[in-house]
């Protein structure tokens, strides 16, 4: 490494946030810029650890210590080389991953580990600055044709690598645009559409076929697709919302956050003005029942709405701040955590749950009950249990349901397909990512269940690496992970 004392010198630093009082007044992303000095310095805490753990945290195998170290020594150019080895849009897990890789950090032991994730946003942003960044076409094409459904992270990864590998690769989305979640459940403050946008008129350039506004099984017929297409590729996500059925959920006012987040970006990206938009928390007492990203997205969005209080319920009690003997490194840390969104207000609510929603004489909700619970043992499994004489209720005009997702939708397409699901509700896929009918591959979400941006790319990567061998009898591509891999939590 360039400084082998760096850890020893100097301190975890990450950018400042903008003010409060100024961020919520746009949708831009939160973050001050970081200077260049500041971030070697960071890069020089890096440490010539033997066994780079992070490399196996992170779900892509990104060659971390490579790149810190050519950060530090003011090699961009080589460092952007290094990242796009293994990972397709840094840029995207930059700024939305949780950072697995900083969990197995070895530093992490006993100290604050390095900013992975943010050396990693700012190769790729600079690599954006100067240009580093062109279209790779294939050197050949193979005449194959390949129609990858759902155009989330899963689903752009597998595409970049097929058309790279010179198939002719159409991306077919149901929505208007393409991007999936990061388009639509991403919020501007997190992440800027412009930083996807980027990336897609990259792929168009190297060749990648976008068609929007098509659901696979009602659109297009899965007979139509097996006709034109040598493989498809099922990267649709699992976007199968958990729901709460207690008395009330039929009372208007209570809605999924994927009906919530939405229409707000929708409007960032013109289609209606601000306030114009569908579901709004504008003065409005708010109550999001999830504890997750999602729930912080929801937090988020209803601050720069204007609510007049929100608050975020979870069913688990607080997280402890520092590592339980139980939770030992390089497992990821089950700690207590603040977003940019909890920073910016609203009150979080543990280890309670909702039992019922009260609605208004026009068929409104107005307010909920809820218990405070705590986990014991029923039967030989954990449960939580109610606490007597902890019952209240709470005034509420709006409540967001972001408790995750149960696995993919049970739309058209994946009966038209015929494909098996698992124990799970996910397609079941074997060894090679091969779903139940041959020529037909998935990955992500669709398959794996609701995870990280970071696993969706590595699995699209696998997949097409997968694909292209089903196509041509073997493969270049790298295969990062294989189906039955888990994180190390």
């Amino acid at each position: 490494m360039g400084d082998v004392r760096g850890f020893l010198k100097h301190g975890r630093e990450l950018p400042e946030m903008r003010p409060v009082p100024v961020r919520l007044r746009d949708w831009k992303e939160v973050y001050e810029e970081f200077p260049e000095d500041h971030l070697q310095t960071q890069a020089s805490r890096c440490m010539d650890c033997g066994i780079p753990f992070c490399n196996d945290g992170c779900p892509l195998g990104n060659l971390i210590p490579d790149w810190n170290d050519l950060v530090y020594r003011d090699h961009w150019r080589e460092a952007i080389d290094r990242l796009h080895a293994t990972n397709n849009f840094p840029e995207f897990t930059g700024r939305l991953c949780p950072a697995p890789c900083e969990a197995a950090c070895v530093l992490g032991i006993n100290q604050d580990p390095v900013t992975i994730k943010q050396v990693e946003v700012e190769i790729i942003d600079r690599a954006w600055d100067e240009r580093w960044v062109r279209a790779v076409r294939p050197s050949r094409l193979t005449g194959k044709q390949v129609a990858v459904i759902g155009s989330g992270p899963a689903g752009l990864a597998a595409a970049q690598q097929l058309t790279r590998a010179g198939h002719r690769v159409v991306v077919l989305e149901r929505a208007d645009r393409i991007g999936g979640l990061l388009r639509y459940g991403i919020p501007e403050f997190k992440m800027e559409k412009r930083i996807l946008d980027r990336r897609l008129t990259q792929m168009r350039a190297e060749g990648t076929e976008f068609r929007v506004n098509v659901d696979v099984g009602v659109d297009v017929t899965v007979e139509q697709l097996r006709a034109k297409y040598d493989a498809i590729v099922i990267a649709t996500g699992a976007t199968q919302p958990r729901d709460l059925p207690i008395p009330g959920r039929e009372l208007d006012g209570i809605h999924q956050a994927m009906d919530y987040l939405p229409p707000a970006n929708r409007a960032q990206q013109g289609d209606f003005g601000v306030d114009d938009v569908e579901i709004s928390a504008k003065g409005r007492k708010v109550v999001i029942i999830g504890g997750g990203d999602t729930g912080a997205d929801c937090l988020g969005t209803a601050h720069r709405q204007g609510a007049e209080v929100v608050y975020q319920f979870e069913i688990m009690p607080r997280p402890p701040e520092e590592r339980p003997e139980a939770n030992p490194w390089p497992t990821w840390p089950f700690v207590y955590k603040t977003s940019s969104a909890h920073a910016e207000g609203g009150e979080r609510l543990f280890s309670v749950n909702t039992t019922e929603f009260v609605g208004d004489d026009d068929g409104r909700v107005c307010g909920l009950r809820l218990v405070e619970v705590e986990q014991q043992l029923v039967d030989g499994r954990p449960s939580f249990v109610p606490v007597p004489g902890s019952e209240t209720e709470m005034e509420v005009d709006l409540v967001l349901l972001a408790m995750g997702f149960t696995g993919p939708e049970r739309a058209p397409l994946l009966d038209a397909l015929e494909v098996e699901l698992d124990e799970r509700g996910n397609v079941a896929r074997d060894g090679s990512w091969t779903s139940s009918q041959p020529g037909v591959f998935v990955c992500g979400d669709a398959g794996r269940g609701q995870s990280l941006i970071v696993w969706a790319i590595a699995e699209g990567r696998a997949c097409a690496a997968s694909v292209d061998s089903y196509l041509m009898g073997e493969t270049a591509l790298p295969s990062p992970v294989r189906p039955t891999d888990r994180p190390l939590s």
